[in-house]
């Protein structure tokens, strides 16, 4: 089946977030892919036509980004895990497979934890596992970079050049970076700076190894800020997982080497398919 143009849809609810949809039928299971901290459904548009002949494809916007609606209050990271059930209720699968980047993947491995008879499998893409694997000085980096001169009055925009320089791998394109600073210069400013606080506070997922689903880690060979060697770390707590290293990405390993992410990913997790449930309601 070849999918349709991905189409933009609302699930309701409080606040209620923007998917984009593969296709005009439900093909097969469910397969919800998330953006990291600084991104937005658009990074998977390399990955939703090859995905979708196989699965029924939906990129979300998480809460507070993109075309989803912004939310009172602080945000405790677990929000997410609770959102991503609505997703799986609203389109009426109790297993979906989960693709996550970054932040999008300890969305992942923590609904994992919480909720495994909710997960199928996880696709991990340059994640890590809570900020207790870096030192104070490198969180302190990572939060002084985007969230300082976001109180200090600047915008999104301001910042997204040099975060996108920051996160990239030597060997992107000028496309590729540019499709990274315009993710980040549209972020929503409030909510993005919960995004982070709730991010560094998380200091650990939980204990990964008690996570049963079948997991796959996907990382760039010139990923800088998750290398590959932390992933091999994480593999190993989920009893020897496979772990795929990607030539010529950095963070951003789907958008950076877009072609040899889609044929790992899909490689594994082809033969895994049946493990997750076609939707019973998907719009037409």
């Amino acid at each position: 089946m070849t999918p349709t143009t991905h189409r933009t849809y609302r699930i309701p609810g409080t606040p209620a977030l923007a998917v984009d949809l593969a296709a005009d039928v439900a093909p097969g299971p469910l397969a919800l892919f998330m953006h990291g901290i600084g991104g937005n459904r658009g990074n998977w548009r390399a990955q939703l036509p090859v995905f979708a002949p196989h699965f029924s494809c939906v990129a979300w916007d998480a809460r507070g980004y993109g075309g989803s609606d912004d939310y009172d209050g602080p945000l405790a990271f677990d929000d997410f895990v609770g959102d991503v059930l609505r997703v799986l209720d609203h389109f009426g699968v109790q297993r979906a497979h989960l693709v996550g980047l970054s932040m999008g993947g300890r969305i992942a491995m923590r609904t994992a934890l919480l909720h495994p008879e909710r997960i199928a499998t996880l696709t991990l893409l340059d994640t890590h596992e809570g900020f207790e694997a870096f030192t104070p000085q490198q969180r302190q980096a990572f939060v002084d970079s985007r969230r300082a001169p976001l109180l200090a009055g600047q915008a999104p925009a301001d910042i997204a050049d040099a975060v996108a320089r920051s996160l990239v791998g030597p060997k992107a394109t000028p496309a590729q970076l540019q499709q990274l600073v315009d993710s980040i210069a549209a972020l929503h400013k409030d909510s993005y700076i919960k995004s982070l606080q709730a991010t560094v506070e998380q200091v650990t997922l939980g204990d990964i190894s008690q996570i049963g689903a079948p997991a796959h880690f996907v990382v760039g060979a010139d990923d800088r800020l998750t290398p590959p060697a932390m992933h091999h770390e994480m593999a190993a707590k989920l009893g020897g997982a496979p772990v795929s290293v990607l030539p010529d990405a950095g963070h951003l390993s789907n958008i950076e080497n877009a072609e040899a992410f889609n044929r790992v990913a899909l490689d594994w997790l082809l033969p895994r398919a049946g493990l997750g449930d076609v939707p019973t309601r998907w719009p037409l």
